[in-house]
């Protein structure tokens, strides 16, 4: 489960063997483990977040794209 980056209490990682889904990333956070689609950012599964925190999420994951 490679890392891509953290931020804030946030890690975000990959799976090396998610080879046959849309491109995606999982964020962690304390045992909470989301999934988001890449192209348009977008949530997968919530992974037992709050809404207000998978929107935070989206941003993340949007300003880290460029």
């Amino acid at each position: 489960m490679p890392t891509l980056f953290r931020k804030g209490p946030y890690r975000i990682f990959i799976y090396a063997s998610d080879g046959n889904e849309p491109m995606h990333v999982h964020v962690q956070r304390e045992g909470r483990i989301a999934k988001f689609w890449i192209r348009p950012v977008w949530i997968a599964q919530a992974g037992g977040f709050t809404l207000i925190e998978l929107r935070a999420i989206m941003r993340i994951i949007r300003n880290e794209q460029a």
